[in-house]
């Protein structure tokens, strides 16, 4: 029993806002795949609400995360032993894996994973599609909210990364962070778009960034634990 009690950190270890925004970072280039499009439509408004409407938008996002963290994050109070800890750490890891590897286009299986949204964003999508073209903050906030529920294997995998904290307050702040680690490359694409697509599609960009986040995926899995179990 005391060998049990001295995996549960091992499982949450990495747990940090710093990786959070590090992963947002670097799943940027799929990020503009999923949300670039509506963010350059967004800039594309009246020049003296362009930036306005583009934080709302961002903001209204990154609160759809937060929100959602906390709900996973209320799941994972559930899990009250470390052997259902690390299995859920080890799911995150695989997914993470995924992602690496689909962000360096050398495997895209994680759109299969993707799918598993559709349904929910089939009712939610008609009420986003309703808020277009944006002409305020508001319209743009609440787009941006919606339009966080988008299917996105990213963000699946940080979710699931992000409910091994079993804390919604602590899940929820993870989401949030990794949220803000996708500003740069989304805040940039609204209002630089060309440029930007330009170097998140060099081939080095992503083989580096994919990289990373594969990288970070075996981190994340807690072969030790799974070894003592």
């Amino acid at each position: 029993m005391p060998n049990r009690e001295r995996k549960i950190p091992l499982v949450t270890e990495s747990l940090s806002l710093t990786t959070a925004l590090l992963l947002g970072l670097l799943g940027s280039a799929h990020c503009l795949g999923m949300c670039g499009g509506i963010a350059a439509t967004i800039s594309m408004g009246q020049k003296n609400s362009r930036l306005p409407n583009l934080l709302g938008y961002n903001f209204g996002r990154l609160c759809s995360y937060a929100l959602a963290g906390a709900l996973v994050g209320s799941l994972g109070v559930i899990i009250k032993d470390s052997t259902s800890a690390i299995v859920l750490r080890t799911l995150a890891g695989i997914l993470l894996i995924s992602m690496g590897l689909y962000v360096a286009q050398w495997w895209k299986g994680l759109v299969h994973i993707e799918k598993l949204g559709n349904k929910l964003w089939a009712l939610i999508r008609p009420t986003a599609s309703k808020l277009l073209p944006v002409t305020n903050i508001k319209q743009a906030l609440l787009l941006g909210f919606f339009w966080g529920w988008l299917p996105c294997g990213l963000v699946y995998s940080t979710l699931i990364w992000a409910a091994t904290a079993q804390n919604a307050l602590h899940s929820s702040s993870l989401m949030f962070a990794f949220g803000i680690g996708t500003l740069p490359a989304m805040l940039t694409t609204g209002l630089l778009a060309k440029q930007v697509q330009t170097l998140l599609a060099n081939r080095n960009v992503q083989y580096f960034a994919g990289l990373l986040i594969l990288l970070f995926g075996l981190y994340t899995i807690p072969f030790r634990a799974i070894i003592d179990i």
